[in-house]
């Protein structure tokens, strides 16, 4: 083996040791951040649920995060059968005739475009400070 070669392998199994240690770092952001951004989420759709008797706000519930071949997922829902209806709208039907239309609250979709801006935001500096921590 001749000198450039040594030097070659000693420059990739450095790199190699870097790439490793990096991963190491970055294992297990995805699930920290998808859980901070969708408990933001939660948050937000809860004060955004409007207020009858209160049920449908308090069941809001999250899933347990969890690895898929996908990524990691972790769900927004609500329990309550018609909260489906107040997000989305719904018609106003008397005698088997459509008189008027409910327009929807959409509380869901304000929170998932929260949780979308918080993952973002939260990806990027956690990037940074492995980068950082790595000196890259």
């Amino acid at each position: 083996m001749n000198s450039n070669q040594r030097a070659n392998k000693t420059a990739i199994e450095k790199y190699r040791k870097e790439l490793m240690a990096m991963v190491k770092d970055i294992q297990g952001i995805d699930k920290r951040i998808l859980d901070k951004a969708v408990n933001v989420g939660l948050a937000d759709v809860k004060q955004n649920t409007p207020v009858v008797t209160s049920y449908m706000k308090r069941n809001w519930y999250t899933t347990p995060t969890r690895k898929g071949k996908n990524g990691v997922e972790k769900k927004l829902i609500n329990i309550m059968d018609y909260s489906s209806y107040v997000n989305y709208g719904r018609r106003i039907v008397v005698k088997g005739v459509t008189v008027g239309f409910v327009k929807g609250k959409f509380m869901l979709e304000k929170a998932v475009a929260k949780v979308d801006k918080v993952i973002e935001s939260e990806f990027k500096k956690s990037i940074e400070r492995v980068n950082k921590k790595h000196g890259k």
